[in-house]
């Protein structure tokens, strides 16, 4: 099942590492910034496990070679 990625849905939704590293797996998005026209300027994960925060390009969680969507 395709899921479609919205930038209003970002905030709080879960993904699952499709290669973790550093047992690094499941990470949340905590922090999502618009611009005046409701575009994305910032995107910030954070992995459960280790609280570790990376600031990414919201788009790169639609790759399913590196992201799927929800808790796996």
């Amino acid at each position: 099942m395709q899921h479609t990625l919205t930038p209003r849905k970002l905030l709080n939704s879960k993904w699952t590492a499709v290669h973790p590293q550093s047992k690094e797996k499941h990470f949340m998005v905590t922090s999502v910034e618009f611009d005046e026209e409701g575009r994305v300027i910032e995107c910030t994960i954070e992995a459960v496990m280790t609280k570790r925060e990376i600031e990414i390009n919201w788009r790169d969680l639609k790759n399913p070679k590196v992201w799927k969507m929800g808790w796996k």
